[in-house]
């Protein structure tokens, strides 16, 4: 297993890029959210996942080794192969895919492309217990769009409206402005419903 690479960028693109590393170039996949966490500089550090396949050796890297061991954990979901797993990793920020996890929000694991309901429910049903003694949800969880979140699904559902249409509402809202506050949230989504 290739744990981790390191060396000069030579192309990047927001799905993949090729790292020199005393000249072999390595091409190594990645997610937006490694995209966006990308330095800068020439030289950078990746930590990596290799998948075997009968046809294929595929190399996936990492910024952060925390988004890396989602990755494996959405691997172990039957349904949720590589391109799923990195396009999960790419829709959302891999904390919000722990925190969905933890909390059972099918809805959310569902918002991801190519994910049903069927697939989210399983990868919520395998890997509920392995996120909750991995992971201190305490941190993740306060995270002021998460709280903003809930306490604005709640507003609107006292005023009578469903919660599944709220969610996908506000889920927008807060993608196109994460820092909205609560009363910010409420406004937009009043507009819309």
């Amino acid at each position: 297993m290739i744990a981790h690479i390191q060396g000069k960028l030579v192309e990047k693109s927001p799905t993949e890029v090729v790292i020199d590393c005393n000249g072999v170039g390595y091409h190594v996949n990645i997610s937006l959210h490694t995209y966006s966490l990308l330095p800068s500089s020439d030289f950078i550090k990746l930590f990596t996942f290799l998948l075997i396949k009968e046809d294929s050796h595929s190399l996936y890297g990492f910024v952060e080794k925390s988004e890396r061991e989602i990755f494996k954990l959405l691997l172990s979901v039957s349904g949720i192969g590589a391109n799923i797993a990195r396009t999960m990793l790419s829709s959302i920020d891999p904390k919000q895919i722990i925190q969905a996890i933890a909390n059972g929000d099918v809805g959310t694991i569902q918002s991801i492309k190519g994910i049903g309901a069927k697939t989210a429910q399983r990868a919520i049903l395998d890997l509920k217990d392995k996120v909750l003694k991995i992971y201190d949800l305490e941190e993740i969880s306060m995270a002021p769009h998460n709280i903003n979140k809930e306490e604005s699904l709640s507003a609107l559902e006292v005023l009578g409206y469903p919660r599944k249409t709220s969610e996908r509402l506000v889920e927008k809202i807060l993608n196109e402005n994460p820092t909205a506050t609560v009363e910010a949230i409420i406004k937009q989504a009043l507009k819309n419903l």
